[in-house]
């Protein structure tokens, strides 16, 4: 049974939160996370009925979500940018070093957008690589390539910025 068009509002307020945050810590700037969040709502209410159940609408707004912000970073063109300048995130505080997790996130912001959004759907998302394969439309290999490539570009970055600890 598809979903109604009368469901709109609640799955707007059940998932403007994961729609968001995927938004926020992909493109590291709210404004166009918060632009990006609204264009994918506003996709969503145009195709609502072409969803079969609520799994798939989150499914649908994780996959549209994602390629939205590569789109976005793909046609903004960013100009090279010191990792200095990059904002902070205003995420919620976790038990831990607090410089160390601000540099984490520049680190995992300036991986390439393929890579980025394997890593936060991963990591941020919990998905198993066999979810971000369908989410990327991609094959589950390839998910894993990445995975394992950039958190080997992460190591290596962190060995340079931080130091040889073992995070």
């Amino acid at each position: 049974m598809p979903v109604s068009s009368g469901d709109f509002a609640g799955i707007v307020r059940q998932q403007q939160g994961m729609v968001f945050s995927i938004a926020l810590h992909f493109l590291r700037d709210r404004q166009a996370a918060e632009e990006i969040a609204q264009d994918v709502f506003l996709h969503l209410h145009q195709h609502l009925d072409s969803l079969k159940s609520p799994e798939h609408v989150v499914f649908w707004l994780r996959k549209v979500t994602t390629h939205r912000c590569i789109d976005f970073v793909r046609r903004r063109k960013w100009s090279q940018v010191s990792l200095d300048d990059v904002p902070e995130l205003p995420a919620a505080t976790v038990a831990g070093d607090p410089l160390l997790q601000r540099k984490l996130q520049q680190l995992v912001a300036s991986l390439p957008e393929t890579a980025r959004a394997v890593v936060i759907l991963r990591y941020q998302e919990d998905l198993t690589p066999t979810e971000i394969a369908e989410v990327l439309t991609m094959p589950v290999a390839t998910v894993k390539s990445h995975l394992q490539r950039s958190l080997a570009m992460l190591r290596e970055k962190v060995v340079r910025v931080i130091g040889d600890a073992r995070v």
